[in-house]
């Protein structure tokens, strides 16, 4: 009897951890993508077609702020990341730059609860007719901004730095170009914003608050999601590797990593359809600090990867199909409870 429950922990992970916790709906809401804590009682949130919320997690009010982004909603494309930052508020979206052309781009303005006037820090170059991949994820270190831009679908454009699409951005968070970028350290073909190519469609990107580096997963093909670092003026090989995947077709796209290119911390074959991650710290789940936590959309899961030894990544999955697609995660600036957009709706993860 002892052997088999020794088993049944091995074989049923999600279901032994996943009673633990109690998920509670907090509001309704349409098609979130984006959400950022500006103080321990509200949050804000950016709706794809075009709504910036600030919702109030305690009382549940939800008021609309306007702004001025010239956005297209396109297929994946629409208001996208969303953060908070010193009183400003940084946001990604899908530039309306004329005949269906759409650029990942990012916006500032100075915070306000009634009505936001953002200017433009940064457009992805070239505009492009596509509604797919976009990335887009925003993190901050210090007085620099990095930005996920995805591929569009275009492939190896990947490769090209002196395209945007399908890299890392960075810039400082007034807009200018960081002088020690790659572009001005031996790399003058690239772009001056890049900071890594060879990237698919990043839709996680966040800040490690304990050894201060940028992190993000990537949403793969059939297969080759994967996590790993950012890393200066490097290539995740995008699409000379697949990562383990293969093309929709199924035709397979190339190896999953060779020397010469960036080798990501953990890759999923098949692919989850890895979505938002965060490095956790709080009080609520006090015992995964330092670990990442990655959500999914398509089997809709919540990943926890313990990856201070890189020889021997271990993975749990704390649990799947709950509260359903899951597009972004926040951990509560005091508490460290845990939020979520998933379903068209905003919930909270807290220990039963």
């Amino acid at each position: 009897m002892k052997i088999l429950f020794i088993l049944l922990i091995f074989i049923f992970p999600t279901i032994l951890e996943a009673k633990n916790f109690n998920f509670i709906k907090v509001v309704d809401l349409e098609d979130p993508w984006g959400s950022t804590f500006i103080d321990e009682n509200n949050i804000l949130i950016s709706e794809k077609g075009g709504n910036i919320k600030l919702v109030n997690i305690k009382n549940k009010n939800i008021s609309i702020i306007n702004h001025n982004l010239n956005f297209l909603e396109h297929g994946q494309g629409g208001l996208l990341d969303i953060l908070f930052y010193k009183n400003f508020l940084y946001i990604s979206y899908s530039e309306n730059r004329g005949d269906w052309k759409t650029s990942t781009s990012i916006a500032k303005s100075e915070f306000s609860k009634k009505n936001l006037i953002f200017k433009n820090i940064f457009q992805a170059n070239p505009p492009i007719d596509s509604g797919y991949h976009f990335g887009s994820r925003l993190a901050i270190k210090g007085d620099y901004l990095f930005a996920s831009a995805g591929e569009r679908g275009q492939g190896m454009i990947a490769q090209d730095p002196s395209k945007h699409p399908g890299s890392i951005i960075r810039i400082n968070i007034d807009g200018s170009i960081p002088k020690d970028n790659p572009k001005f350290e031996g790399k003058s073909d690239w772009l001056p914003e890049i900071y890594q190519i060879g990237i698919r469609n990043p839709q996680g990107l966040t800040l490690s608050p304990f050894d201060g580096k940028v992190y993000m997963s990537n949403h793969g093909a059939r297969g080759g999601d994967w996590f790993g670092e950012a890393r200066k003026g490097e290539n995740y090989g995008w699409k000379i590797l697949g990562w383990g995947g293969t093309n929709y077709s199924g035709i397979p796209i190339g190896p999953k990593w060779k020397p010469g290119f960036t080798k990501a911390i953990h890759y999923w074959v098949p692919s989850i359809a890895t979505s938002a991650i965060t490095i956790y710290k709080g009080k609520e789940f006090s015992e995964w600090n330092g670990h990442a936590l990655i959500t999914s959309l398509k089997d809709q899961s919540l990943r926890k990867l313990i990856f201070n030894d890189l020889s021997n990544v271990k993975e749990d999955i704390i649990f799947k199909n709950k509260i359903g697609r899951i597009r972004d995660i926040q951990v509560h600036p005091k508490n460290g409870m845990i939020y979520f957009l998933a379903d068209n709706k905003l919930w909270l993860m807290k220990k039963n």
